[in-house]
C-alpha cells in the first residue's frame, strides 16, 4: 500500500493542550491578528484562517483581525510577499500545510517554509474525489477504468501543481498500471476555482479535502466517488482502498509565524494556539467542519516539517513530479 505516514498520522495533540483550565484561554491574548492566506477564499487554508478568527473572536482571545489572500501555484506566490512585509511582526500568521510542502519542491521555489516560523499543526482530512452531478461517470469503478485506458483524456482539477491533490492522482494512476506523467492535471489556486471548474465542465473531475467540496456535495450538485482516508469520511461513499486501488493519503494544515520575531514572541504564538486547540469550541467546529484534530507544537512541529518534507520529496520523485 503507497501511504503517506506523516500525512495520515493519527491525531497528535499535545497532552498540555488539554489541561487548560477555562481560565487560561478565556483572556485576550493578542489585541489584533493578521492572518496572511497563500490561496484564495473558499479553500482549506482560507477555512482554517477563518475558523481560526471565529473561536478566538467567541472566546475572547483576539480582539480583531486583518485577512489577506493571495493565491497561487500552492502558496509559493503569497509567500514571498508575507515573508517580505511581515518579518519580525508578532501579531502575523501565516497559514500552510502539505500542499504547500509539494509545491515548494515542484516548483523549486527558493522561498519555502524554511523561510517562516512554524507553530503548530492543525488539522488533518482526507481528499474526495468528485464529478459534476450530471457526469456520465456514475461510480469510482468507471472513473477508474477511464483513468486505466486513457488517463489524459480524462481532465482532473485540483489544488496547485505538486501539491497534495496532484499527488494524489498520480498515486492512482500508478496503481493502476499508469504513469503519472499521463495525468490529465489542470491546477486551480485553491478549492473555490476548482469547485467552479467542476460545475462549469471545465474539467471531468475534481480532487480536493472533504471539506472544500461538502457543500456541493450535501446539494447534489457534486457527486462523490471515493475518500482517501484509511475509513469511510463520507456516508455510503468507499474509500480508494475498498475500491481496489491501495492508497491512502490525507492533507494537514498548520500555522506559521513571521520570519525574524524572538523565541519569546513564537512561544507567545505557540501559547495561543495551544490554548485555542484546547477549548470546547475549537472541539464542536472540528466535529462541524469533518477535520481531524491534529494539534502538534513546537519542536515536535519542526521534526514533523522535516519528516513530512523528506517524504513529499520521495513520493514526488516516486510518481515523476520531482527530481
Amino acid at each position: 500500500m503507497t501511504r503517506r505516514r506523516t500525512l495520515l498520522a493519527a491525531s497528535i495533540a499535545a497532552p498540555a493542550a488539554f489541561a487548560f483550565s477555562p481560565q487560561a484561554w478565556a483572556q485576550q491574548r493578542f489585541a489584533s491578528m493578521f492572518v496572511f492566506v497563500p490561496a484564495g477564499p473558499g479553500g482549506g487554508w482560507d477555512g482554517l484562517g477563518r475558523a481560526i478568527e471565529q473561536v478566538s473572536r467567541q472566546t475572547g482571545m483576539v480582539g480583531s483581525f486583518q485577512f489577506e489572500n493571495v493565491g497561487g501555484a500552492g502558496g509559493t506566490v503569497g509567500l514571498p510577499r508575507f515573508v517580505g512585509q511581515r518579518r519580525g511582526r508578532a501579531d502575523a500568521i501565516f497559514v500552510a500545510g502539505a500542499v504547500m510542502v509539494g509545491a515548494v519542491l515542484a516548483n523549486r521555489s527558493p522561498i519555502g517554509l524554511k523561510d517562516v516560523v512554524p507553530l503548530a499543526r492543525m488539522t488533518t482530512e482526507p481528499g474526495v474525489i468528485v464529478v459534476p452531478a450530471n457526469s456520465d461517470l456514475q461510480n469510482i469503478g468507471q472513473l477508474l477504468a477511464a483513468y486505466r485506458s486513457a488517463p489524459g483524456a480524462v481532465a482532473t482539477g485540483g489544488g496547485s501543481a505538486g501539491g497534495i491533490d496532484h499527488i494524489t492522482l498520480g498515486l492512482i494512476l500508478k496503481s493502476l498500471g499508469r504513469s503519472a506523467r499521463e495525468a490529465s492535471y489542470v491546477a486551480f489556486a485553491g478549492g473555490g476555482p476548482a469547485q467552479a471548474a467542476l460545475l462549469g465542465a471545465q474539467v471531468r473531475a475534481g480532487i480536493s479535502g472533504v471539506s472544500e467540496f461538502s457543500e456541493q456535495i450535501r446539494s447534489g450538485r457534486l457527486r462523490a466517488l471515493a475518500t482517501t482516508g484509511d475509513t469511510r469520511s463520507l456516508p455510503d461513499v468507499p474509500t480508494l482502498k475498498e475500491s481496489g486501488v491501495n492508497v491512502v493519503i490525507g492533507n494537514w494544515r498548520g500555522v506559521f509565524g513571521a520570519p525574524g520575531i524572538n523565541p519569546a514572541q513564537r512561544e507567545a504564538l505557540v501559547a495561543y494556539l495551544t490554548a485555542l486547540n484546547a477549548t470546547p469550541q475549537w472541539t464542536e467546529l472540528l466535529s462541524t467542519r469533518g477535520w481531524d484534530n491534529a494539534f502538534l507544537a513546537g519542536a515536535d512541529f519542526d521534526a514533523f516539517l522535516r519528516s513530512d518534507e523528506a517524504d513529499t520529496l520521495a513520493v514526488l520523485r516516486e510518481i515523476g513530479l520531482a527530481s
